[in-house]
């Protein structure tokens, strides 16, 4: 990664052979190699993961050294792609950017309906700023509820069905856990009933995709804008390409425009940190796995 070699210069880092670092700058690579490097080389005492993500390494955690990742680097990006995505479903885009006639008028405003957010981290905050102005009423499910500014009702995972039940739109926003993976199945998806807009921009895992598949084609929601999927990268000629209320962007809500600076900026902030012995950025929660 040598595009983030400016980065551990301008915070007065060097960098160097695994043998003789005491950091680690880990980029995309599989977990296995990641592991590999570590076993051997336990002078690392600090590994940094560039995405927000952090699931595959998840087995690594725990091992007496500091992580961190990039959570919340990129949080106002992937909101906003958040937010194109509901109002694209609320507006019926999908069919009408394919149409190469005049069609039938249709849509609905986004302004004043019901929108849950599943997840309470950056994305899930930065999402709310932005749904302010539309004067949505705002529910989030976390694992640990606490009040948020500009959130009407703030719940447990546990509430799951309650807190998505007749919403227009639902917002998969959260980290990818073992609670989370497949937590939004076809019981989910009856409870958020035939006017309700799903929208993910966290990991495809979090939903059932044979599940939404039927949902959609069933009309058991109105639709879904997902920027990820499971499997992922979707298959050719797999069933939701075809439907008109499934809108499929190729999990670009962060692109290399907005990801890369972010990056940067993060590993300097961490580095400068780390030399200074101050609080860092982005520290993984082992017990949590995010």
């Amino acid at each position: 990664m040598e595009w983030l070699r400016p980065a551990v210069a301008a915070a007065g880092g060097t960098v160097s052979e695994p043998a003789h670092a005491q950091a680690l700058v880990w980029g995309r690579e599989p977990s296995a190699k990641l592991g590999e490097l570590l076993a051997g080389h336990p002078g690392i005492r600090w590994v940094q993961l560039i995405e927000a993500g952090v699931e595959a390494h998840s087995r690594l955690f725990g091992d007496g050294r500091l992580w961190t990742s990039g959570k919340g680097q990129s949080a106002a990006a992937v909101a906003e792609h958040a937010l194109l995505l509901l109002l694209a479903g609320f507006r019926n885009l999908k069919p009408k950017a394919r149409a190469a006639s005049w069609g039938p008028v249709d849509g609905r405003t986004l302004h004043g309906r019901r929108v849950t957010i599943l997840g309470g981290g950056g994305v899930a905050q930065e999402l709310v700023r932005l749904l302010a102005p539309f004067h949505v009423h705002v529910a989030v499910v976390r694992k640990h509820p606490r009040e948020m500014p500009g959130v009407e009702r703030v719940m447990p995972f546990a509430d799951l069905l309650r807190g998505v039940d007749a919403a227009d739109g639902v917002v998969v926003a959260g980290a990818l856990t073992p609670e989370t993976r497949g937590a939004v199945d076809s019981g989910v998806l009856e409870a958020i009933g035939p006017q309700g807009w799903l929208v993910n921009v966290a990991r495809g895992a979090w939903v059932v995709t044979d599940d939404l598949t039927a949902a959609l084609r069933d009309q058991t929601i109105a639709g879904a804008s997902l920027d990820v999927t499971e499997p992922e990268p979707l298959p050719d000629g797999h069933p939701l390409w075809a439907f008109d209320n499934c809108l499929i962007t190729p999990h670009s809500a962060n692109p290399p425009s907005t990801a890369d600076p972010a990056i940067q900026a993060r590993v300097e902030t961490n580095i400068r940190s780390y030399r200074e012995g101050t609080p860092m950025t982005g520290i993984v929660n082992a017990d949590l796995g995010y």
